[in-house]
Parts: structure tokens; C-alpha cells; sequence
């Protein structure tokens, strides 16, 4: 059954308008051939089968059939060579719309040897948006974090462990090993997987040489392939190389909840490990939702730290800071008290003066203000945060 995903589906028939080729990229599994088989009026063509990749021995004729109509080209780096077909098709084939598929940014696969730079769109299609849980069956948040966002173990009725480490294991055999030169298994496949159980915390390569059994450069590498395929992503710090602030260690995160709760063995989750899940859907929300890479943290050499910054271009690009708690009422107590946020926000904007300080919260109804010290923190929900980051 094919389930609508409005969002998307609207983002694509927008994006055609603008130019004729899409390019679709995500995770396996995360639902690119369903979206795509979703669109109304839709020719799929799928390139791991050889009678298709046949009808691309001549470009040329094949476009010349297909003039007026919208194709999907799912999987299509099995092509020869597949920057070609669409190169032709954006150049001369104005009138024929094209999704191509693929689980990796464009220029990353060694498959392609142009990137059609200015002849295509993008579209990142992520993990499930938290709105999207109501169309696939259950609106409980906790249920999210622990399964996670690919369609298929969102939707499960037991926590899917035979799929997570069956996709872990489909992801070495399809997307590395036909897209990258990477030989160590053993060593890539532990990185990964101890990247994703210590998602969210920063990034010092020489920290997996030992248990990876690889040199630190190797270890840079792999990083690099696993942000191009978006297993994890790279969170940069912001600095404009002020001596007092974090200028090169990033933050890495996980791409999913799911295989974070997986690697962590978590199978039933307790309160305090809502806090990194929530942070989590937050950064997943912020990259389907405004389809940007663009997003910095920021700290200190006196430890003080801000979890995202988002420049808005807008208005004179200010500096957009946003903090992730899941629920507003544990700001009442402790460390995570409002004045303990407030403080590291009032350092960040002693550098960086213009802009608004928004606290996203799970239990958040109605957006509203409170004034801690010198800073004015703005309390929202994801929906809301969304409308005003857009």
C-alpha cells in the first residue's frame, strides 16, 4: 500500500517547475521508490534490472520516446553511465520530467562524472518528519525515537532488530561496495556503528583508530563516505576564529533514532533518554523540512554551548539559535534550568548579537516568551520552529 506523503509530493512538483531533473537522494530505506511510485501520472523504470539499463544503450532514442512524460530513474547509478542520460535530457528534453534516484549526494558516487551543476534539483528525502507519524499509523513520539524513521521499522509492531542489522549489512554490500573503494569491513562497519552509539558528541578521529583498526587518516575517509551516503551527519562549529571560541572539533550525529537505540541496545526507553533522541529529530526535522545542510553549533573554551545555529539570510544574516528540550517543565530544576541555558545563550550573543533564541519542546502548545537575565528566550513547538526558521 502506498501511502501519501504530502510534503514531499508537493516539493517535487515544485521542483519541477523550476527545472526537469530531480535529483532524489537518501538513506536505503527510507522510502525514495514508494514517494516516487506515489506521484500521479508516473513512468518507473528500474535500473537494477538489465532490460532496463538495455534501453539506455542509445540516450538519445530512448529520449526521444519519452517526450511529454514523467519518468523515475530508481537506482541509477547501475547505468553505464547515468550523468549522461540526464545531462541530454536537461539540455535538449526540456518536456520530459526525470526523478533520478540515489542513495548518496551526486558528486560523491565515482559512478557519475558530471554533476549537472545548474541543471537539476535536489531533494534530500529524510527520515520521517514527526508529522508524517499520523499518516503512517502512530502519533506517539516515544514510538518514533525507538524505532526510528525508515517507513518499514516506523511501522512495525515489534522493535525490527533482524532489519536493523540487516540494512547495516545490505549498506556495505550495495551503496559502499558499489559506490566507494572501501576495502576493511570489519573496520568500517565498527566505526559506524560506534559513531552511531555515541551520536551527538564530538568528533576526535584519533579516538576510533584502536578499536577500528585503522590509521586516523583511514578513519577521516570513512567519515567522509558515511556523511555523503547520510548515515551520519557532520555538525561544523560556528566561529568567526575569535580566540575564545571552538573553531574545528564537529559534532557528529546518526541519521536515525532507530539505529541510535539499536547500537546503544536500548529496546525500552527511560525518561533521560529522551533528551538526545528529542535533539535528534529536531536536526532530522530542520534538514527534511528546510532542506538545508547548513547548520553550525556552537561553544566555548569555557564550555558554554548552544545546540544549533542557523544563519537567516533574510535579515542580514543573523544567527538563529535553537535549543533542544523535550519537555519545557524539566527547565524548572537542575543544570538544565532556563538561567543555565540563558547563561550559554548570553555568551554566544556577547560574539553575535542579532538574532532570535528559540527553545524547541515536545509539550510546547502555544509559543511564548521568557525573559532570563539580559536574554529573551522564545519557547515553540517543531511545527512552529519550522514556520519561523522557514
Amino acid at each position: 500500500m502506498l501511502i501519501n506523503r504530502p510534503f514531499w509530493q508537493k516539493l517535487i512538483e515544485s521542483s519541477w517547475k523550476k527545472r526537469n531533473i530531480i535529483w532524489l537522494m537518501g538513506i536505503r530505506r527510507v522510502g525514495k521508490t514508494s514517494l516516487c511510485k506515489s506521484l500521479p501520472n508516473i513512468e518507473y523504470l528500474d535500473c537494477e534490472r538489465p532490460r532496463v539499463r538495455q534501453l539506455f544503450k542509445d540516450p538519445e532514442s530512448f529520449l526521444n520516446n519519452q517526450k511529454g512524460k514523467r519518468l523515475v530513474l530508481d537506482e541509477i547509478h547501475r547505468l553505464d553511465n547515468p550523468s549522461e542520460i540526464l545531462k541530454l535530457a536537461a539540455d535538449h528534453y526540456p518536456e520530459i520530467k526525470i526523478i533520478a534516484t540515489g542513495s548518496s549526494t551526486l558528486g560523491a558516487s565515482k559512478k557519475f562524472k558530471d554533476t549537472l551543476t545548474g541543471r537539476k534539483r535536489e531533494i534530500w528525502l529524510t527520515p520521517l518528519l514527526l508529522h508524517e507519524s499520523k499518516d503512517f499509523g502512530n502519533t506517539n513520539v516515544q514510538h518514533r525515537f525507538l524505532f526510528g524513521g525508515l517507513p518499514s521499522f516506523f511501522m512495525a509492531n515489534q522493535f525490527p532488530e533482524q532489519d536493523f542489522r540487516e540494512w547495516i549489512d545490505a549498506y556495505w554490500a550495495k551503496d559502499i561496495q558499489e559506490l566507494f573503494k572501501v576495502e576493511k569491513r570489519y573496520s568500517f562497519q565498527k566505526f559506524t556503528e560506534l559513531l552511531l552509539t555515541y551520536s551527538g558528541g564530538m568528533f576526535e578521529a584519533s579516538k576510533f583508530t584502536a578499536p577500528c583498526e585503522a590509521s586516523r587518516q583511514t578513519i577521516k575517509n570513512y567519515l567522509a563516505v558515511l556523511e555523503a551516503t547520510f548515515v551520519v551527519h557532520v555538525i561544523r562549529p560556528y566561529s568567526t576564529y575569535k580566540p575564545t571560541e571552538i573553531v574545528m572539533a564537529p559534532k557528529v550525529y546518526g541519521f536515525d533514532t532507530g539505529f541510535i537505540c539499536y547500537t546503544k541496545s536500548w529496546r525500552e526507553l527511560r525518561m533521560e533518554d529522551s533528551g538526545i533522541l528529542w535533539e535528534h529529530c529536531v536536526l532530522n526535522e530542520l534538514h527534511g523540512q528546510l532542506q538545508t545542510h547548513s547548520i553550525n553549533y556552537w561553544r566555548d573554551k569555557k564550555g558554554h554551548e548552544v545546540d544549533f545555529v542557523l544563519k537567516d539570510t533574510r535579515h542580514n544574516n543573523s544567527l538563529t539559535v535553537i535549543e533542544c528540550k523535550f519537555k519545557s517543565t524539566s527547565l524548572d530544576n537542575g543544570r538544565s534550568s532556563a538561567t543555565s541555558i540563558a547563561e550559554n545563550i548570553e555568551a554566544f550573543r556577547k560574539h553575535y548579537q542579532s538574532g532570535k533564541n528559540y527553545i524547541v519542546s515536545n509539550d510546547v502548545d502555544i509559543t511564548f516568551t521568557r525573559r532570563c537575565g539580559n536574554i529573551e528566550l522564545t519557547f515553540v513547538n517543531l511545527k512552529d520552529l519550522i514556520k519561523l526558521c522557514r
